[in-house]
C-alpha cells in the first residue's frame, strides 16, 4: 500500500504560481510512476502531468503543457507540481496518485493510489 499526502494548494489571481508537493509514505521502496490528475465541479476527474520513477520520462495534457512542470526527489519520496501561468481555469481539486510500475502513464486505470486532493482556486 501507498499512502499519498498533497499539500500547496490554495488562492491565487490568474498569472500567478503555484507549486504542489505530493508525499509518498508506505510501500514506497518499490518503483512507482506518479501522476497528477484534477477534477472541477461537475467535471470528470482529468489528467494533468505524470513522471517516471527515473524522472526520465513526463507526460503533460495539452492545457497545461508549457505552463506546468513536474519532477520528483526520491530521497524525499515527494514529487512535486510547479504551476506558472495560472488561469481560472486551472481552478479545480489537484490529485496526485500513484502506479506499481515505474514508468509515467496519462491513463486514471494505470494509477492503484490516489490521495485526497488539494484545492486550488485561481481568480480572474
Amino acid at each position: 500500500q501507498v499512502q499519498l499526502t498533497e499539500s500547496g494548494g490554495g488562492v491565487v489571481q490568474a498569472g500567478g504560481s503555484l507549486r504542489l508537493s505530493c508525499l509518498a509514505s508506505g510501500r514506497t521502496s518499490d518503483s512507482i510512476g506518479m501522476g497528477w490528475f484534477r477534477q472541477a465541479p461537475g467535471k470528470e476527474r482529468e489528467f494533468v502531468a505524470a513522471i517516471s520513477w527515473s524522472g526520465g520520462t513526463t507526460y503533460f495534457a495539452d492545457s497545461v503543457k508549457g505552463r506546468f512542470t513536474i519532477s520528483r526527489d526520491n530521497a524525499e519520496k515527494t514529487v512535486y507540481l510547479q504551476m506558472d501561468s495560472l488561469k481560472p481555469e486551472d481552478t479545480a481539486v489537484y490529485i496526485c496518485a500513484a502506479r506499481s510500475m515505474s514508468d509515467a502513464s496519462r491513463e486514471r486505470y494505470a494509477y492503484a493510489y490516489w490521495g485526497q486532493g488539494t484545492q486550488v482556486t485561481v481568480s480572474s
